[in-house]
């Protein structure tokens, strides 16, 4: 079971960055960017989510369950 969830972290987590680098891409992150010097919210949150979402998953893989 635990397997499966951090598979489910670990996929989603990577969706989760490809979007936020999509979402950086924007034209309201751009324009975002051009007044502050930053990208949205949006796009930070997303990528800031997408990396913790796959390292927790990562970790989970790579821990493995130990069934005696």
């Amino acid at each position: 079971m635990n397997k499966i969830i951090s598979l489910v972290l670990l996929v989603g987590g990577i969706a989760l960055i490809v979007y936020g680098i999509n979402a950086s891409d924007s034209i309201s992150s751009s324009f975002s960017r051009f007044f502050t010097g930053n990208p949205t919210d949006k796009t930070i949150w997303l990528l800031i989510g997408g990396t913790a979402a796959t390292v927790v998953g990562l970790v989970g893989m790579l821990r493995g369950s130990k069934s005696a």
